[in-house]
């Protein structure tokens, strides 16, 4: 079996592009990086510094971009953040911007000049894979973060697609094209040796989703340990049936779980932390971020030193998650009431202050000791 290490650390780098400094730290520090499609010198200075480290090329699967950026004046530029650039879907194939049912192209609410595409379009499809997959080859991409893979239109906007009945219809459409996309692109980069890491949202809601869409080298969650917005007071991730489906793909420990906690207090980042220490593998990895993903971030809870898991991930009766690690301890109260936990002997905080025999540990809160000094 393989080792059920600590969580790793990753960064997601789609803000600015990096610095000579931050480069270096990265080589350094993180099993994974993603960057955007023009840093292929950064990208192949990392690879330079640590051979090991890979380097994934951002790439969104539902959209197409007209920003600057995405396009100088009345071309596409050469890099893209997305398969298929504008201009050229705007010259050859316009059919393959998405229309509302009044007739209109949807731009997402919130990021002016995201365009929806036809992602159930066999033709979109395919043009999509082979654009991806031919600059991941030419340029030297370890894969793909492919960005948008996600079970609802909502969240960007609130059109209905043209040839649907309504919101649930446009959803089971795009979910379908999306399913088709992953195998396409999924299949060329593995065959090609490359990697394929969707952004799968809202894998919660569709039993098997996240296991399916994790097949290739793995999935992203973006929106990991975090509260729902529902008055329940209960950790999300832990809802429905993806914790699950995360633990047994962790178990395999063939493929790459990249977790992101956005944190706005220590809370949030203790329980990202120790929530993605539950689904430790050999490829697990987390990491802490702030919406514009401008900078990379390290957390205290990564120099804890946890070392190799000695125990699966046990849920107690009262609904807390724990586990036992040779380095420490985590648990996590994903529920809506406060729980009082007996820790195991011999552990300190992260700060080496003794813990008391019981813990009350809150709702939706967590908990990361490590071993004391031997005497």
């Amino acid at each position: 079996m393989p080792k059920a290490l600590a969580p790793c650390a990753w960064w997601y780098g789609i803000g600015d592009s990096p610095t000579q400094w931050e480069i270096r730290a990265a080589a350094k520090h993180y099993d994974v990086v993603v960057l955007n499609a023009w840093e292929t010198a950064a990208m192949r200075k990392l690879h330079e510094l640590n051979p090991k480290v890979k380097v994934l090329v951002y790439k969104d699967f539902s959209s197409t971009r007209n920003y600057y950026g995405a396009v100088e004046a009345d071309r596409d530029a050469r890099y893209l953040p997305t398969g298929i650039g504008y201009h050229a879907a705007e010259k050859n194939q316009p059919g393959w911007f998405a229309i509302s049912t009044l007739g209109q192209r949807i731009e997402w609410d919130g990021y002016p000049k995201h365009w929806q595409m036809t992602v159930w379009d066999p033709a979109y499809q395919k043009a999509w894979a082979d654009a991806v997959v031919g600059e991941v080859l030419r340029e030297g991409w370890d894969g793909v973060l492919a960005d948008n893979d996600f079970s609802s239109l909502k969240y960007y906007s609130s059109a209905v697609i043209a040839g649907t009945a309504d919101a649930a219809g446009s959803d089971r459409l795009l979910r379908d094209g999306l399913d088709a996309m992953l195998a396409l692109t999924g299949d060329a980069l593995e065959k090609a040796g490359r990697m394929l890491i969707p952004n799968v949202s809202e894998s919660q809601l569709t039993p098997g989703r996240w296991s399916a869409h994790s097949r290739y080298a793995g999935a992203m969650e973006e929106n990991f340990g975090l509260q729902g917005d529902d008055g329940t007071g209960e950790l999300i991730t832990f809802q429905g049936n993806q914790f699950k489906e995360q633990r047994a793909q962790a178990a395999l420990g063939e493929s790459w779980l990249l977790l992101i906690t956005h944190t706005k207090s220590d809370k949030e980042e203790r329980v990202g932390y120790a929530s993605a220490a539950l689904l430790a593998s050999p490829h697990t990895c987390w990491t802490r971020a702030q919406p514009d993903y401008k900078n990379p971030y390290w957390s205290l809870y990564q120099d804890a030193r946890l070392g190799e898991a000695v125990e699966t991930a046990n849920r107690l009766p009262n609904g807390v998650w724990n586990r036992r690690y040779s380095g420490g301890w985590v648990a996590v109260n994903p529920t809506k009431t406060s729980v009082l936990l007996t820790p195991p002997p011999g552990l300190v905080t992260l700060k080496g202050e003794p813990v008391p025999a019981q813990l009350d540990l809150p709702s939706a809160d967590a908990v990361v000791l490590v071993n004391g000094p031997k005497r």
